[in-house]
């Protein structure tokens, strides 16, 4: 099942002792596919890679993956308490970054909410601490 959905995203990224925080409110689909929540919109200016489309599968409240396609490509996977090695693609070039899962808070069933908190590092370096915040309103 497909829904026509809008959602509000906050990202915000701690590096060092900055803070940085984007905001997107935008049209996506939502589906449930064998108990995944899959949400899927197009990227703007707004995230900084306009011309991509980002899909993010989360299982329940254990795993979740970002994919980015477009004019930048990356896979982000993210299991609680794990850490992955991911092939991250900016327009700038390809790196191979570090994802540990501190959080995942699925609850887009019950009350239309995702939370996601991870670290990301590059060669074993602390590059920056992560989350996202998504809120998810059905359309007509």
């Amino acid at each position: 099942m497909k829904n026509n959905v809008l959602i509000s995203l906050t990202s915000v990224q701690y590096q060092d002792d900055e803070k940085s925080e984007t905001e997107l409110l935008t049209r996506a689909k939502l589906y449930n596919v064998n108990g995944r929540d899959i949400i899927s919109y197009e990227d703007t200016s707004a995230t900084g890679f306009e011309g991509s489309v980002t899909t993010i599968t989360v299982e329940g409240s254990k795993s979740a993956s970002i994919i980015r396609e477009g004019t930048a490509n990356s896979v982000l996977s993210l299991e609680l308490g794990r850490k992955h090695y991911c092939q991250y693609g900016t327009p700038y070039g390809s790196m191979q970054i570090g994802v540990y899962t501190h959080a995942i808070d699925n609850t887009i069933a019950k009350d239309g909410r995702l939370y996601l908190k991870y670290t990301l590092d590059l060669n074993s370096s602390y590059l920056s601490d992560n989350e996202i915040i998504m809120k998810v309103e059905e359309q007509n």
